[in-house]
């Protein structure tokens, strides 16, 4: 959990300090840096179950010797 906590303190730095140095607005920095990692959040949900989609068994090769090698 303090590994969350800390990537989402890391996250909301650099997307405010990203808006305000191309707006010079606080205002709009923080709106980025509330709004940006709540829209990747949900992105990475739907990134996730997808990835678990494509990811299943049936979608593995066999190798020469007949055992299960992942697709990379």
């Amino acid at each position: 959990m303090r590994k969350t906590l800390s990537f989402a303190a890391i996250h909301f730095g650099v997307a405010f300090s990203v808006a305000y140095a191309f707006t010079g607005s606080v205002l709009v920095g923080g709106a980025m840096a509330l709004v940006e990692p709540a829209i990747n959040t949900v992105v990475f949900y739907f990134h996730d179950k997808a990835w678990g989609k494509w990811d299943r068994p049936s979608r593995r090769l066999l190798d020469d010797a007949g055992s299960m090698v992942a697709n990379a």
